[in-house]
């Protein structure tokens, strides 16, 4: 996925690390970052109802969606991506992402990302955004776009000190409750 070349210093040895992590799950410390597996759909849904209950205080929207077999869906698609972050034996974050339909080929759109909110502020977001990345940059994107619900004042925080940005070409549609944020893929 990389280049030959060796690296100095740990910012080097973490890329290194989390390029291995999503090819061949590796365990750093108790954490590992890996690709799930058909069978953790259910599992995956629970942590994302979990997870968005918080900032959806009067339900989740799209009630009617069989999440299960939506998460299913996205784990089966060959385009598509669905990392798990599993600390001692249990899923503790979920990210998948993958090229929308009608978006130039290097690019890439963060679909869901979510921590358990039981392990909020723990290094398990910052550590899977860090593998999603990496991901991006194996596989040639330029930039990542996401939504984030206005109301999200947690989430919007810790995407910004990821270094997502605002897009302002592209202002939010009238009765959207998100806000579209972009982030450039840099070289290693």
């Amino acid at each position: 996925m990389g280049g030959g070349r060796p690296r100095s210093g740990n910012r080097g040895r973490l890329r290194h690390v989390l390029r291995c992590v999503i090819r061949t799950p590796r365990t750093t410390g108790s954490l590992v970052i890996r690709t799930a597996l058909p069978s953790e759909a259910a599992a995956i849904t629970e942590l994302h109802v979990r997870a968005r209950s918080t900032y959806c205080p009067d339900g989740l929207p799209f009630a009617d969606v069989d999440w299960v077999a939506a998460w299913r869906g996205s784990i089966e698609r060959p385009e598509a991506h669905v990392l798990c972050a599993v600390r001692d034996g249990d899923l503790v974050g979920i990210a998948s992402f993958r090229t929308a339909d009608d978006a130039p080929s290097d690019t890439v759109h963060l679909f869901q990302f979510h921590v358990d909110p039981d392990r909020w502020r723990t290094g398990i977001g910052t550590a899977l955004h860090a593998a999603c990345v990496e991901q991006w940059r194996a596989d040639g994107k330029r930039t990542a776009s996401l939504g984030v619900h206005v109301d999200n004042e947690r989430a919007r925080a810790f995407y910004a000190r990821q270094g997502w940005l605002p897009a302002p070409e592209i202002p939010p549609v009238e009765g959207d409750h998100h806000l579209l944020l972009r982030y450039t893929v840099t070289g290693e």
